[in-house]
């Protein structure tokens, strides 16, 4: 319980930010602590973790629970199968999650987690590897490790030297380190992440195909080259594209038109009665395949400052059309 006298102490602002400065330097020194603990029982750890045929089960207790689950998250993500098992629970039946061809990676600033420590004879028996994260080299937990892996710091950020604060920035640090060396021991691409991360921006950049987006069929203006000005003003304001292209009897691209292109010959004072779409259009414009990513249409319209592009099958034949209104609906920019 907070006493009444901590409720009643005044506030102190230049306290508050002096104490946030403290933190931000002692977790950052104890970050770049690890660069003078971390040895050949990385890489080994490393090595170990890429020859598991099943997952990586990572446990914590408290704070270092809460690092866990990020921990395996972060994993997951990135290539390395990976889930949290709480150590707890374990003890009442979770541990059936875990076979022997699994590796566990147990969290612990103190090493002496009595949740952690119980199990540690079942895993042994099981044959799982154990790797640890921990501040204390010569607890029960890390004499049970395969490999350790030094977390200590100096002291907390927490003015009592208590609160798990620069300890479990350093596990976090120790954690994402992991992951980064095993995302490029495997290969892994950003394609391969954005398949993990469909919801997200990048999934949605990387995974969204131009055929998932585009204007198709009747939707997609096109006249024939004798077709005239007027009809061709008429099929474009149907389809809303701001553009129409403009095909041969096989449906392969001659030209475009758009209403830029209206708007300057309106400006320059040009007679449009009598004029066919042949007479007014831009030949060879800038096509796309139906294949691509939608993101490689958005980055060639953006390359060639236009506002739409025509796309076209395996046969250069008029397939579909998408503009930037359609790739900001789809949420690709």
């Amino acid at each position: 319980m907070v006493s009444r006298q901590a409720h009643d102490k005044s506030y102190d602002a230049a306290q508050a930010l002096r104490l946030a400065m403290e933190t931000f330097d002692i977790e950052a020194a104890a970050v770049l602590g690890l660069k003078t603990r971390t040895n050949e029982a990385f890489p080994r750890a490393v090595e170990l973790i890429l020859g598991v045929r099943g997952r990586v089960v990572v446990m914590g207790m408290g704070k270092s629970g809460h690092i866990g689950r990020k921990v395996a998250a972060t994993l997951a993500s990135t290539g390395t199968p990976a889930m949290f098992v709480h150590p707890a629970e374990a003890s009442h039946g979770d541990l059936g999650m875990i076979k022997d061809v699994d590796l566990v990676l147990a969290i612990s600033n103190g090493g002496e987690s009595e949740e952690i420590t119980v199990i540690l004879p079942v895993l042994k028996r099981l044959g799982v590897p154990l790797i640890a994260i921990t501040g204390a080299l010569k607890s029960t937990l890390a004499k049970h490790a395969e490999i350790v892996l030094d977390s200590g710091v100096e002291k907390e950020a927490c003015p009592l030297n208590l609160a798990p604060t620069a300890s479990t920035t350093a596990q976090l640090a120790l954690g994402d380190a992991l992951a980064v060396a095993l995302l490029d021991a495997r290969g892994f691409k950003p394609e391969d992440f954005a398949r993990s991360h469909p919801g997200g921006a990048l999934g949605r950049k990387l995974l969204t195909l131009l055929a998932d987006v585009m204007r198709s069929g009747d939707a997609v203006p096109r006249v024939a080259p004798d077709t005239s000005v007027s009809d061709l003003m008429r099929e474009m304001g149907a389809k809303g594209l701001g553009a129409s292209a403009i095909t041969d009897g096989d449906g392969r691209v001659l030209g475009i038109f758009t209403d830029g292109d209206l708007r300057r010959l309106i400006e320059k004072g040009v007679d449009l009665r009598g004029l066919t779409a042949r007479e007014v259009m831009h030949s060879g414009p800038r096509t796309i395949r139906q294949d691509s990513l939608a993101v490689e249409a958005a980055e060639l319209m953006e390359k060639h400052r236009i506002t739409s592009v025509l796309v076209v099958d395996a046969d250069d034949k008029l397939c579909g059309a998408v503009n930037s209104n359609d790739l900001m609906r789809a949420k690709v920019i």
